[in-house]
């Protein structure tokens, strides 16, 4: 694991983490000393973990819950942020579900827009709010989710869902061009299978099982695969030449 001062000191902003792969970003930037404002979704799920209860009273986490669907909800997030920091060093733009499986002839305009709405326009818009709080930083990091679906289309009823994927991952690289001369370096990391309440929702377990078989490493990933893959990516040390990339995070899965 990485060193427990690597991010001492920073200010580090996830959105979409109330479970899973958020969640364990969230984590193991607090285990590396980093202060994390959790975006928790659109209302508590449940008890916190015990070590987000400890971070927070440490005052070393800080949540905050917004729902993306309705107006305003980014706004949430921006005044705590500037409550709280005086700027963002680190940015993970992770929230985001498929919502559901939807055929290209059953998708309604609502189920469409939802899908759009929570994967490609949230992304925008957090961006955009805390842009003057990562200017501040002396070597911010935004890294965005995406997903191996956005190579590969994914699986029936969820071309939507992969298409927006495959928008995040494009505006990152122009996002990171733009954004090179202010010193903000801008990356994905693209999970492929992952066992998370995710596919637990939106995928059989015969359908997971046939895709396990298929993964040269012969298992599904982890939350716990992926958090690595964000905190490289985030770190000035690690990856300060890194910018305009997409790391895929799938066991073989995608080997081209």
């Amino acid at each position: 694991m990485f060193h427990p001062a690597l991010f001492k000191g920073a200010n580090v902003v996830v959105t979409g983490a109330g479970r899973g792969i958020g969640l364990e970003i969230a984590r193991q930037f607090l285990d590396c000393g980093a202060h994390v404002l959790l975006h928790g979704g659109r209302a508590p799920a449940g008890p916190l973990p015990e070590f987000l209860e400890t971070a927070v009273a440490e005052a070393r986490a800080h949540i905050v819950y917004a729902d993306f669907l309705e107006e305003g909800g980014i706004g949430a997030i921006l005044q705590r942020v500037d409550s709280l920091f005086p700027h963002v060093d680190v940015l993970v733009n992770n929230a985001g579900t498929m919502v559901g499986r939807f055929p290209a002839a059953d998708l309604t305009d609502e189920q469409y827009e939802t899908v759009v709405r929570l994967n490609q326009t949230s992304v925008v818009e957090v961006t955009r709010a805390l842009l003057r709080s990562l200017r501040r930083a002396p070597h911010a990091a935004i890294v965005n989710t995406v997903s191996i679906s956005a190579l590969t289309g994914g699986s029936p009823g969820s071309a939507i869902y992969s298409a927006t994927k495959a928008f995040v991952s494009t505006y990152s690289k122009g996002l990171a061009r733009e954004l090179a001369p202010d010193g903000i370096r801008v990356n994905c990391v693209s999970p492929g299978t992952i066992t998370t309440d995710f596919h637990e929702r939106y995928s059989s377990a015969e359908k997971l099982e046939a895709t396990r078989k298929t993964i040269p490493l012969q298992r599904l990933g982890t939350a716990e695969d992926c958090a690595p893959a964000y905190l490289f990516l985030a770190s000035n040390a690690l990856s300060g030449y890194i910018t305009g990339q997409v790391l895929e995070v799938n066991g073989g899965q995608l080997i081209c």
